[in-house]
């Protein structure tokens, strides 16, 4: 990334190592190189994965940065290259910010695999700001029928809430643990698949969540360590909890699947073969491919996906991570430039 010489400036929200918090700052605004869209955020959504980089969990190579990877903003200039995205159309930033294009996993359709990729917020800097630079290729069309805001929950927690729903196969009767941003999306799509959706939420008082899934179609909810009225047949967790993963094999029918959709998790502890035994399976989520945010992008209208949206200015991102911790919101923390 380059900057513009005569320096236009602009707020932002900077990171500067794990621990401390993001620090307000006016730097320069950043001038698109070749392929490349500069966009001015009109919103940016707040993710588990921001969290991790905060806390040191899921490593930034080479800080200061601005965090941020669900991204909505208006394209302002855009250098050298061709693309389907000009100036003045809407565009969607996701986590995934570019690849080689060249290795073995892009070339065989598994780009989220790439070992040279880049990340939105970790290697480039991302959406807690007032304008980003991003890849033209890793941009994607917002739908018209999704205001800005209401659309950057879709770019993350719901692009890799879908790739981890794809990956639960034909199962009818599905476990969501951890009812949050990506789960309530989630939620929405599988009811409109026909499926059932069983929500497990944190162990204690935790009414709001499952008031929360009840309210979108879910046919049971509990707490995580209470066995569900019927076997799943596939279980998605979303909280970044080690233990889970056993609790959801023994809530598996023969056959099910656990697949685990965050980028970070606390280790897992040791479990019986027993409840691994009869083909089940555990597997995990990496990233996400254009494919799937092509796919989930043409699907949320005709459900259609309603997302349920936390505003706060960019002065409080520090507010808005302290309230994803603790759970003190339903849904989405959505950042308003």
């Amino acid at each position: 990334m380059t900057y513009v010489a005569a320096a236009r400036m602009m707020r932002a929200m900077i990171f500067e190592a794990p621990g401390e918090p993001l620090r307000a700052a006016e730097v320069p605004v950043p001038e698109p190189g070749p392929g490349e869209l500069l966009i001015r955020v009109h919103a940016c959504a707040v993710c588990r994965t921001d969290l991790h980089l905060l806390d040191g969990e899921v490593e930034i190579a080479a800080p200061p940065r601005i965090l941020g990877h669900q991204i909505v903003g208006t394209v302002e200039a855009c250098g050298a290259g061709e693309g389907a995205l000009k100036e003045g159309d809407r565009a969607g930033v996701p986590w995934l910010g570019w690849t080689d294009g060249t290795c073995e996993y892009c070339t065989s359709g598994r780009e989220n695999l790439c070992p040279n990729a880049r990340f939105t917020g970790r290697d480039i800097d991302g959406g807690f700001a007032e304008y980003t630079v991003a890849d033209r290729r890793f941009c994607f069309p917002v739908p018209p029928s999704y205001g800005d805001e209401q659309a950057t929950p879709l770019l993350c927690a719901g692009l890799i809430g879908y790739r981890a729903l794809r990956m639960t196969g034909q199962a009818r009767r599905l476990g969501f643990y951890g009812f949050g941003d990506s789960a309530h999306i989630l939620a929405q799509i599988a009811r409109w698949q026909g499926r059932e959706v069983y929500a497990f939420t944190r162990p204690g008082a935790d009414e709001a969540a499952q008031e929360f899934a009840r309210e979108l179609g879910a046919v049971w909810t509990g707490p995580s360590d209470e066995a569900p009225p019927a076997r799943l047949e596939a279980a998605i967790i979303f909280a970044p909890v080690g233990p889970l993963v056993p609790a959801a094999l023994r809530a598996l029918a023969p056959g099910g699947t656990v697949v685990c959709a965050g980028i970070h998790m606390s280790d897992i502890p040791s479990f019986p073969y027993e409840i691994l035994w009869e083909e089940r399976s555990v597997r995990s989520v990496a990233n996400l491919t254009r494919e799937d945010g092509e796919e989930l992008l043409a699907v949320a209208p005709q459900v259609p996906v309603q997302t349920r949206i936390q505003t706060y200015p960019l002065a409080a991102v520090n507010d808005a991570l302290a309230d994803l911790r603790a759970g003190a919101f339903t849904g989405a923390a959505v950042i308003v430039p």
